[in-house]
């Protein structure tokens, strides 16, 4: 199973990557009419999960660059953002890129591995172990990428 869930958790970030890969920055910020967030918020929010999800969980250290928890944690959203220096699109896919790689390094053989503290999803999914954290993330990220699918298709036309 290790094997089959890391090589997933690189070719979802890869698809994710591929769908912003060269967007313009002022593109990343567009939120649509009926809409909370944009692709920007998206991309920050899948990599805030990932890491409290692999690593937290998981009693490693937690990369977060300063703010990142503010901005792009459950609940917030870019109309509640005061500051002016978010993280651009270079910076976001840098990290996307390499937290799959890290979560390979790191945890590899502790997939089975049971969790201090289980978590319950907010969907009612009980997670316990490693590997069960980790393959959540795949389900989030879906959820994610459609939504900067989305915003990408309404931002192109203008909406």
């Amino acid at each position: 199973m290790s094997k089959g869930l890391l090589h997933q958790l690189g070719f979802v970030r890869q698809v994710t990557l591929n769908a912003v890969r060269g967007l313009p920055e002022a593109m990343l910020d567009v939120v649509p009419e009926g809409f909370n967030n944009n692709m920007r918020w998206n991309l920050g929010h899948i990599y805030v999960v990932q890491e409290r999800f692999a690593f937290h969980f998981a009693g490693e250290p937690v990369l977060l660059p300063d703010s990142f928890e503010r901005w792009f944690a459950k609940g917030t959203k870019p109309g509640d953002w005061q500051e002016e220096q978010l993280p651009k699109l270079d910076t976001l896919l840098e990290l996307l890129a390499a937290q799959p790689i890290r979560i390979a390094e790191k945890l590899h053989d502790r997939l089975e591995e049971q969790t201090a503290m289980p978590f319950t999803t907010g969907t009612g999914v009980p997670l316990h172990t490693v590997g069960e954290f980790l393959s959540y993330t795949l389900y989030h990220e879906g959820i994610h990428f459609n939504s900067i699918s989305l915003l990408k298709r309404l931002a192109a036309n203008g909406r």
